[in-house]
């Protein structure tokens, strides 16, 4: 199995699992209004995303001449995956807050994500690099990321959604937790290689 999709399944399950904006629409929806709804949330960063990978790649080709440049993104990703290792560490149990009667679950999940600030930060400091980094070495393993990146996220929000609706305590329950802590020591190993990534970019 590639690097790119390897690193892509990973990040893509991780972002997928841990608490946040976006997991808890769709555990909301799904309970509130069943099961259909939640997968509906589920499925919104395939709507919203492609012009911010899009722009988030352009920007960073332009960059891609400066070793400088790239080094201080891989420093920025290396913090920004690291942070996101720490939420997954500490997070506790998915809040569900109050909702309005009516589901408008696909307008609501897209504009959840989309003014959501991870899938930017995520794009310009950790995706978009790798993206360039992999279709350097070979022109196909920036779509195994992105096809992996986007398969477990979008794959373990439908999942999640699925249980919820069934069992409702498993959110809550200790399997859950565990499988996000684990998620961030994986994480974190992951940022201290971008962190390494940078230092090689500085000493070039």
């Amino acid at each position: 199995m590639s690097v790119s999709l390897m690193s892509g399944l990973l990040l893509g399950l991780a972002a997928g699992v841990a608490p946040g904006p976006l997991l808890t629409l769709v555990v909301t929806q799904t309970l509130r209004f069943g099961t259909v709804e939640g997968l509906k949330v589920a499925i919104a960063p395939l709507i919203t995303d492609l012009p911010i990978v899009l722009a988030s790649i352009f920007l960073i080709s332009r960059l891609a001449s400066s070793e400088t440049l790239l080094g201080a993104i891989s420093f920025f990703g290396g913090a920004y995956v690291c942070y996101l290792a720490w939420e997954s560490l500490r997070a506790g149990p998915v809040k569900l807050p109050p909702e309005a009667a009516d589901p408008r679950s696909w307008k609501r999940g897209a504009l959840v994500n989309f003014l959501n600030p991870h899938p930017y930060l995520f794009w310009m400091t950790v995706g978009g690099p790798l993206v360039l980094r992999a279709w350097r070495e070979d022109p196909t393993s920036p779509w195994l990321f992105i096809l992996g990146f986007y398969g477990t996220l979008v794959g373990s929000k439908l999942v999640i959604a699925a249980v919820a609706g069934r069992f409702r305590g498993f959110l809550t329950g200790g399997i859950y937790r565990a499988l996000i802590r684990l998620l961030g020591v994986m994480l974190a190993v992951f940022g201290v290689l971008l962190f390494w990534d940078g230092i090689r970019f500085f000493a070039q």
